[in-house]
């Protein structure tokens, strides 16, 4: 146990779990969609879906798809200032299987088209998990410094990045990997020592055979 475990984050209220952890869900997505948001689909699953609203589930999930931290006093504004910018959504409630009671699904597009499904659940005090990205089943915190990277499925792509982290001098603490099916998509989760720069980030964009990365980085946790 920490002194975080004792006091809990600093949040806009009333919930760790329904409004901190929820922003920090929509955040999380924000960031791996890797571009603005223009639609979200969102499902609360379990107590999220039975008592979200009333904790200001909704609103803090809309706030963090927005870029807010869950210390932001507009919080509770966030539905009108998603009307302002721009950004259209809708919820509603699912059942996923085997999922944290404190969970939700969002869909999400950019306004460049890009596109992602994550589930995340609030695990208390503030805390998150990713269990699934595009459909596949994954687990990280987005406590540590984080690379997500989706690829072709091919002999490589995992040397190629981890070559890029090591020529920075970048230490990786763990890594995972997850693929749909043989030869198609992968999913690397890769929690890091020291944040990788954005210039990182692009280079293994550009790098064959990666379709996508993103990077959540604890110590920035809102955009500039």
């Amino acid at each position: 146990m920490d002194i975080f475990d004792l006091i809990g984050p600093i949040m806009v209220g009333p919930s760790s779990s329904h409004t901190a952890g929820a922003v920090r869900i929509g955040l999380a997505a924000r960031k791996l969609l890797g571009e603005t948001p223009a639609e979200a689909n969102i499902y609360l699953h379990g107590s999220f879906a039975a008592t979200g609203r009333g904790h200001g589930t909704d609103t803090a999930i809309i706030a963090g798809l927005l870029g807010m931290a869950p210390n932001d006093e507009r919080i509770p504004e966030s539905f009108a200032i998603a009307k302002e910018q721009g950004l259209k959504f809708s919820f509603g409630e699912k059942n996923l299987r085997n999922a944290h009671p404190n969970s939700a699904l969002i869909e999400l597009k950019g306004i460049n088209g890009n596109e992602i499904s994550m589930v995340g659940a609030s695990i208390g005090g503030g805390r998150i998990q990713v269990r699934n990205l595009n459909g596949m089943s994954l687990c990280f915190s987005a406590e540590q410094p984080t690379l997500i990277v989706r690829n072709s499925d091919q002999p490589g792509s995992v040397a190629d990045v981890s070559r890029a982290l090591a020529d920075l001098g970048i230490n990786i603490a763990t890594f995972q990997v997850s693929r749909d099916s043989r030869g198609g998509v992968a999913i690397m989760v890769i929690e890091c020592d020291d944040t990788v720069k954005p210039e990182t980030v692009e280079k293994i964009r550009q790098t064959p055979g990666i379709l996508s990365a993103a990077f959540i980085d604890s110590n920035r946790e809102v955009e500039n």
